[in-house]
């Protein structure tokens, strides 16, 4: 049984199933963050929403990347997954901390696609920041 899960095929199935399925629980996370709801925005056609979400969503999928480069396990690259995912949100709750003179989740579910585009590069750029320290 051993070289069942050594099998690159099955091994590359069990990344894939935890990726998808961990990259729904951590946006259903950033989804009770946000005042607004994320895919009815979507669907409505708010471009500002779909940019901060699309950002968050690589920036998950991205920490995945250098998780899975750089870990023999899945176990370890789900911890380092899970504390990418961390640090991510944490990014956004500084993002808007840091920008007092207007709420960032009140922009974005405006439509400010100036607002939804910073947010979308800070969730990309923190991405790569992060996944270049996952060892």
């Amino acid at each position: 049984m051993t070289g069942f899960w050594e099998n690159i095929i099955v091994e590359t199935v069990a990344r894939y199933s935890v990726a998808v399925l961990t990259t729904v629980v951590f946006l259903a996370i950033f989804e009770l963050v946000t005042t607004y709801k994320n895919w009815e925005q979507i669907k409505n056609g708010n471009l500002a929403v779909a940019m901060a979400t699309g950002g968050k969503l690589f920036g998950i999928m991205n920490i995945f990347r250098f998780s899975f480069q750089h870990n023999d396990t899945l176990l370890q690259s789900i911890g380092w997954s899970t504390l990418g995912f961390i640090l991510l949100l944490t990014g956004y709750l500084i993002f808007e901390f840091l920008t007092p003179t207007m709420k960032i989740d009140d922009e974005i579910g405006d439509g400010n696609k100036a607002v939804g585009l910073m947010s979308m590069i800070i969730s990309v750029g923190l991405s790569y920041v992060v996944g270049a320290n996952i060892i």
